[in-house]
């Protein structure tokens, strides 16, 4: 049974480029033009991944992330943008955006970070709580957790992320979790301020002062290291 992907995207050149493009890869493909009606359609099925642009008329694809990721936690959300600033980055992440792609897009890279994100959306099913001390905990089935007595809700790739430095049990460099964690086969042009702002975020959720981590440090000209209290 193919793994189905639902695809928001309101120009129809590029809407009928990536239909034809993961049709070639081996996926099912449904697709909206329109925000509400591509809100209905991801809350109605069951998709391995939704690729969502974020101009679209109606409602835009930040509204729609935030009001699928209340009612769909554990659903991947690519977003697409022409927007590549930080805020933009920030915003979608912030909303619940597993992963983002900017326009122009390469294709292959699209194709790549699609394929990650479908692989490890069923990752979490089997795996055991994230215990990082007696005060942050994560639930990797339900995407929750608790951090200092408050709940907290975490991105897929979130968990992915921890899920993989609780693991080295050392310094891990923004290349290879990139390659690990993203899937990226090679990062030599992959702007890295997208593990940085994933380490940001995360620092928000489980340190108590984030400016002063103690779970989630860097190692200067090493990487991040995810200790255990």
């Amino acid at each position: 049974m193919k793994p189905t992907l639902l695809i928001v995207e309101d120009e129809p050149a590029i809407l009928r480029g990536l239909t034809d493009l993961f049709v070639f890869h081996g996926y099912e493909v449904d697709s909206e033009m329109d925000g509400e009606q591509g809100l209905k359609r991801a809350q109605q099925g069951d998709y391995a991944c939704i690729l969502l642009d974020v101009m679209l008329p109606s409602m835009n694809g930040f509204a729609v992330c935030e009001a699928l990721r209340q009612s769909a936690p554990t659903q991947p959300i690519m977003m697409l943008t022409a927007k590549s600033t930080e805020q933009d980055i920030i915003n979608g992440l912030s909303l619940g955006a597993d992963d983002y792609v900017a326009k122009p897009f390469s294709t292959s890279e699209l194709v790549l970070r699609v394929n990650a994100l479908v692989r490890r959306s069923g990752w979490h099913q089997h795996d055991e709580e994230l215990i990082l001390s007696q005060d942050v905990c994560v639930n990797p089935q339900t995407l929750t957790g608790t951090s200092y007595q408050q709940s907290v809700k975490y991105t897929r790739r979130e968990v992915s992320l921890l899920s993989y430095l609780l693991r080295q049990n050392k310094p891990v460099s923004r290349d290879e979790l990139l390659h690990q964690v993203w899937g990226y086969k090679t990062v030599g042009d992959i702007d890295t301020r997208t593990v940085d702002i994933h380490i940001a975020k995360l620092r928000k959720k489980i340190e108590q002062d984030p400016k002063s981590p103690r779970h989630l440090v860097t190692h200067r000209g090493e990487g991040y290291q995810l200790y255990t209290q």
